[in-house]
């Protein structure tokens, strides 16, 4: 009883979501050095031994289905807490203005998240899912490296994994410090430091993966 409680109060909620943001934001700093390697310009020999290791590993794979829980539980959940603050706000109030007190990517992280769903699911489906095919029904050795090269040369996908990014950047802007705040972590001397990483990182992590699909892109590396 006291588990559905936790999974339905909106206290509950915040704390699947704040811990959650954290596991996910962890996992894209991972996710970028891993991509970095890409421009080491060794024809991808670096990318495609780690995304080998990371698609035949036991523990990466059981690692895996953790991330897509904790992405869906997020998911969720911030949904929950979207349409639970709309109903307990059906009207706006006359006097205060929510707007004046706010960022428009904190009062629009629904429709990021939403974009980042979009954007992710074009790229499980033309990374996560050719991988998973040449592993358990092709048995073919996959050349990741030259799957993004083939994909980013598109121009239209270049533009989509770059609206991608900049979606990313504002949800992360919101996101990174709101994670600590659900969790409680609030403190006067270390929430400012908080919000100054929180800034750093939402700029370099998707300007990061930005710079690599651009370079892949103009055909800067090799």
């Amino acid at each position: 009883m006291a588990t559905k409680n936790f999974f339905t109060s909106s206290v509950g909620r915040k704390i699947i979501v704040g811990l959650t943001g954290l596991f996910l934001i962890s996992f894209l700093l991972i996710h970028l050095t891993a991509n970095a390697t890409m421009l080491l310009n060794d024809n991808g020999a670096t990318f495609n031994s780690i995304a080998h290791f990371l698609s035949h590993n036991l523990v990466i794979r059981v690692l895996e289905i953790g991330l897509f829980a904790g992405l869906i539980l997020h998911i969720v959940m911030t949904l929950k807490l979207t349409i639970e603050n709309k109903k307990k706000r059906p009207v706006q109030y006359a006097v205060f203005d929510g707007k004046e007190n706010s960022k428009w990517y904190a009062r629009s992280m629904a429709i990021l998240g939403s974009l980042l769903l979009i954007f992710l699911s074009l790229h499980l489906f033309q990374f996560w899912l050719p991988t998973k095919e040449a592993l358990y029904v092709t048995h073919e050795e996959e050349n990741s490296f030259e799957m993004v090269k083939v994909a980013l040369a598109n121009p239209i996908n270049l533009a989509i994994y770059l609206c991608g990014f900049i979606a990313l950047g504002y949800h992360l802007l919101h996101g990174f410090p709101s994670a600590f705040q659900s969790l409680g972590l609030n403190h006067r001397k270390y929430t400012p430091i908080i919000k100054k990483i929180g800034v750093a990182y939402a700029i370099l992590v998707p300007a990061g993966f930005a710079i690599i699909a651009l370079a892949i892109f103009f055909r800067l590396v090799q």
